[in-house]
Parts: C-alpha cells; structure tokens; sequence
C-alpha cells in the first residue's frame, strides 16, 4: 500500500477504511467526479444517538471533508411510525411530545462534528416532520405507494425477519420504508439532493427511494441515475458482537448519560483485533498515522498505543478538548492511585458499579466511626483484624490518603462535597460509601 496521507475523493477513502458495505451503480463515479449532497437518517426514538451511530455520523463528517454537502435527516415524522429494522417486536409508540424533545437533542449532539459555517459546502439538520406530518393519506398512497410492490416490500429483510415471528408485523412498520423513500423523494426535488448513506439495515429502504425518484424523474440528461445510495457495514468485534452491545448497552453521545471518561475507557479497552480496524472507522487519521499505530501494536502490544490513540481521537470529536482532558485527568488519577484532585461526580462516574453501600450521616457525626469499621461495612474488609492487618502492610486508603492506624476515625469532615467516601484496597480494588438522603 502506498503510504499517502489522503486519497483522491471518498469512495476511495471509505473503501480502504473498510466503511463501504455497498453502493448502487455510478455512486462511487459519482463521488469521484462530482459534489454532491448526501443525507443520513438518525432516529429519534431515544434522547441520545449512541457510538453505533458514529460510523455514519464520521461519514457525514468524510463527505463534507472532500467537497460534498452532508445533511443529517433527524426523523421527527417516521419516529411517530418506528423503523422495524433489527428489531424482534413492534417499537412502542411514542407521543409527539417525547419525540419533539428527542430531536431537538440529537439535533444538538450532530452539531458539533460537522462545518455549518463553510461557504462552499455547508452541513444541513432537517426534520421530516416538516413534511410528514403534513401529508394527506389519498395523495400519498396515489404518489408514492403506486411505485410499491407488495412483493418488493416483503422481500426486505427488516420485514422477512419479522414475519418468522408468531406476532408478525403492524401495517403500521410495514409502511416505514415508503416514508423513508418519499423522504429521499422530498429532498431530491426540494433541494437536489441525489445520495442517501444509511447502515448496512437501511439497504433495502435506500434502494427503494432510489428506485422511487428514477420511477417518477427517470434517469438525467446522459442517461445517468439522478441518485444513488451508499451503505455502511454493521460494525461487529473480533467475536461477532454487534458494537456497543457486549457491555452493557452501547454508550451513548450525551455527557448526561455517559461521561467523556467511560467513553475513552470503552475505546481504550477494545481487543487488539478490534483497535485498528476501529481507529480506520472512528477517527480522521490518515493512512500513514494509521500504518504507524498498526506498526506499534505488532511490535509492543503491551504499549496499546492504537487503543489510547482511538480513545482519544473518538473523546476529542464527541466531547472536544476539555472533555478528552477530564477523561484523561480522571483515569491518570484512578490508575495511578491519586484521587485527592477528583470531584465527587467525577468518582462516583468511575465507581459506577462497584461496591456501594449507604449510610446515615449519624453514624459519622461526633466522634466517627472507626476506619476499621467502616472498611468492614463497606465490604472491603472481613474482619477488623482483616482490615488492620492490611493498614499495617500500607495497603488502606481513604479518599487517596494512605491509612496508617485502624482505629483511625472517620467523620463528616471526611466527606467529599459532604456526601461520599472512597475506600481503597491494595492498588485497584475500590469501594464507595454514600450518605443516606
């Protein structure tokens, strides 16, 4: 491979990142030759789009950096309606209302990737409820469900899969894929645009409003398809899991639900197999960069260089320079052993999960409690003989603080922010105590 820091146009670079699962016939000419604009769903049912999401959100984000316009369509009309791709059952509805708030903050959590301001190819958020909501039934059915086979429909994966199943699928679900192609429709003969990117699910639905604008427009002036579509691979690690699902749930974008910390941890945990591949979807470095991260992690694995390199680049990009700073300052001082700096926030975020107990302040107040006692409560100790063994060997902290006697007393001008205590074992083993409210 020549070592080059950038390719010619991005069907070239998608390709080599391993990004493109498919495209319809000229979408690569198409992007090598002309600008386009290129929109991508993302669907509002939850209040925070999630790292799964960010293959297509970095390819909105490769779109833009080589000349073309990305749009990112947030589906305030067809989230009344539920996308039945992946899902075993039928999506509970939801009110317009939950909607309407969904959209707004996955509309905030865009913003920060793409250029709005640029001149020559500025980024776009559009809501289909603008249209959606407003189309009349009889219209539509005439308009756009005449170009739909029933057929066509039940041979789509998202609506085979559901079929194999005893409860079926609604009308309802079975209608999503029309609305998602009159969305393609609406956009092309509103503001000319002729790409839709979606995930490797999306397929069948971009084909069909693919083959929606050359049934009703045909093909351009040279005989060429006015538009085309382009898919992304569903992401999976080295065992098949889908990403993001094997711990618990994928992380989400929002700082709200997951701290700039966990998400540099969630990166910098992947498996060797996993990290170069990762850092090719996720990040803007190029191949070069990408060529010397490959290098190291052959030759000094144990330095995990492409994994602090993915954490950092993902962190920067979703929570930008202070959040990457956070996350790095509040990691150096767990695995370091120095959390005197931390803010209570901070250690509770890192302590998510570990062993929790909760106590009444009366039970510190006065005199205290001894540390011996409280160690044991806390579950960090089987015995008070146990504990003071382990204080004499140097192995007890409180809030970062070596403990030096047992019989120490612990007391309200312990707490952090008056409200928690962090007790340490050994170098890694971590337990919280709250006040009770």
């Amino acid at each position: 491979m020549t070592r080059n820091t950038e390719f010619n146009n991005v069907a070239e670079d998608l390709e080599w990142r391993g990004a493109l699962y498919d495209a319809t016939p000229g979408a690569a000419h198409a992007l090598a030759t002309e600008k386009v604009a290129c929109y991508n769903g993302f669907d509002p049912t939850a209040s925070s789009l999630h790292i799964g999401n960010l293959v297509a959100i970095m390819g909105l984000v490769r779109l833009q950096k080589y000349g073309h316009k990305p749009i990112a369509l947030v589906g305030g009309g067809t989230g009344m309606i539920g996308d039945p791709a992946g899902r075993a059952d039928e999506r509970t509805l939801m009110s317009i209302a939950d909607i309407d708030y969904n959209v707004e903050a996955i509309k905030s959590q865009l913003e920060p990737f793409l250029d709005f301001k640029v001149k020559s190819n500025p980024a776009k958020v559009v809501n289909n409820a603008e249209w959606l909501r407003s189309t009349e039934l009889l219209p539509f059915l005439r308009d756009v469900g005449k170009h739909f086979t029933v057929n066509t429909m039940m041979s789509r994966d998202s609506v085979k899969d559901r079929f194999k199943r005893d409860n079926g699928i609604s009308f309802t679900e079975f209608s999503y894929q029309l609305l998602q192609a009159y969305d393609f429709l609406t956009l092309y003969e509103k503001s000319s645009v002729g790409f839709q990117a979606g995930g490797s699910d999306q397929w069948g639905n971009i084909l069909g409003g693919v083959d929606l604008i050359r049934r009703i427009h045909g093909a351009d002036s040279n005989g060429r398809p006015r538009a085309h579509g382009i898919a992304y691979p569903l992401v999976v690690n080295s065992n098949g899991d889908k990403f993001g699902k094997s711990i618990g749930g994928a992380p989400t974008l929002d700082p709200t639900q997951t701290s700039p910390y966990k998400l540099y941890q969630f990166f910098l945990n992947v498996s060797d197999s996993d990290a170069i591949p990762y850092v090719k979807l996720f990040t803007l470095l190029n191949q070069i960069q990408i060529g010397d991260l490959s290098e190291s992690l052959r030759e000094a694995p144990q330095n995990r260089a492409a994994q602090k390199a993915l954490a950092e680049e993902v962190t920067l990009t979703v929570h930008g320079q202070n959040g990457l700073h956070q996350a790095k300052k509040v990691t150096d001082a767990f695995f370091g052993g120095d959390i005197s700096d931390l803010t209570a926030d901070q250690m509770e975020d890192v302590l998510d999960g570990s062993a929790v107990i909760e106590i009444g302040r009366e039970q510190i107040s006065g005199k205290g409690i001894k540390f011996s006692e409280l160690t044991v409560l806390a579950g960090a100790g089987k015995s008070v003989g146990d504990v003071r063994r382990t204080v004499e060997q140097g192995g007890m902290y409180l809030n970062g603080r070596k403990i030096t006697e047992a019989a120490h007393s612990v007391s309200i001008n312990d707490l952090i922010e008056g409200r928690i205590l962090v007790i340490r074992r050994g170098r890694k083993s971590y337990y919280l105590v709250k006040i009770a409210k």
